[in-house]
């Protein structure tokens, strides 16, 4: 990987946003996987475009097929951390452009609706959700959306497994101001804490302390194979608890160095993900499960992929093939 790639995704991996199972041949697609809701995107896998010409970025989503679309921050409301964090990351990223990519709220939905695209989930930071929640409520409500989500837990609250029990306290809380606003609030885990300590999987014990009527999940396959969880059984374990999906390919199955916790973990899996179908994780099974056990939307992520307009067209493709 070249000096500027490792900076940036590395930068990146800082800031917090963004198997011994499933691996099969795709083939043998079981009928019922027509039925795929319509799909959606996650914006991060399209940075550079969105910032250079949001119109062309939304206007070849919509022409590609995509029907939802995934944003992410900062917006204009969001914690001033959240912001410093971005400025910061801006001049290794190449792009500085997040949330409503310089349109104010009103002409950034009705752009959105111009080209067909709905947008039922809005990821944020978690100073946000702690601090500014009737703004995010505001802005979730005006974009049509019906979840807040976290994509990832700061590094440093969650080295113990006491640091888990007490953000699951905090979940607790942010699920019900998200309620109060009319909203869910959802977390996408970032791969790390699916392995035992002392005898406990802190993914586990945060999820089972947390309310299910509160606290909803967002899976992203590759990130729950790399750190060694079976994407299918954590989708039975908890049936009901994940809402939304990420989906991509992995190239060849490959696992966390550690437990997924540093950005230098993350940075290294980076160049095996692939647009679905091209890969080795079994998406016939995850799809399916998914589908049965209550996922709502699916979202393709292909972290700032290199060539958007080939690799998301071959995801979305593929997906509708099933």
């Amino acid at each position: 990987m070249k000096r500027n790639d490792f900076l940036k995704t590395t930068a990146l991996a800082s800031a917090g946003l963004a198997l011994s199972g499933p691996l099969a041949a795709h083939n043998n697609r079981p009928a019922f996987l027509n039925k795929l809701p319509n799909l959606g995107i996650q914006l991060f896998s399209l940075p550079l475009l969105l910032e250079k010409d949001l119109e062309t970025a939304l206007g070849l989503l919509k022409e590609m097929g995509y029907a939802e679309i995934e944003l992410y921050g900062p917006y204009p409301f969001s914690d001033s951390n959240n912001k410093e964090r971005w400025a910061s990351l801006a001049p290794l990223l190449g792009f500085s452009g997040s949330g409503y990519y310089g349109r104010d709220e009103a002409s950034f939905k009705e752009l959105a609706t111009h080209y067909g695209l709905r947008i039922p989930s809005l990821h944020t930071d978690l100073d946000t959700l702690e601090r500014h929640m009737p703004a995010l409520g505001a802005a979730a409500r005006a974009m049509g959306a019906s979840y807040v989500t976290l994509p990832a837990i700061p590094d440093d609250q969650r080295k113990t497994l006491e640091d888990y029990k007490r953000m699951a306290d905090r979940f607790n809380a942010i699920g019900r101001a998200a309620q109060a606003e009319g909203i869910r609030f959802a977390y996408h885990n970032h791969g790390y804490g699916l392995q035992p300590t002392d005898g406990v999987v802190p993914f586990e014990l945060l999820v089972d302390h947390t309310d299910p009527g509160l606290v909803f999940l967002e899976m992203d396959i590759f990130w729950t194979t790399a750190g060694r969880a079976d994407p299918v059984a954590y989708l039975k374990k908890y049936r009901g608890r994940y809402a939304l999906m990420h989906l991509k390919d992995m190239m060849e199955l490959q696992h966390f160095a550690g437990d997924g916790g540093d950005a230098g973990q993350w940075m290294a899996l980076f160049p095996n993900m692939a647009s679905a179908g091209s890969g080795v994780l079994d998406l016939d099974a995850i799809v399916s499960t998914a589908l049965e056990t209550g996922v709502e939307h699916f979202f393709v992520e292909q972290d700032m992929v290199a060539n958007p307009a080939t690799a998301l067209r071959a995801s979305l493709d593929y997906l509708k093939s099933l």
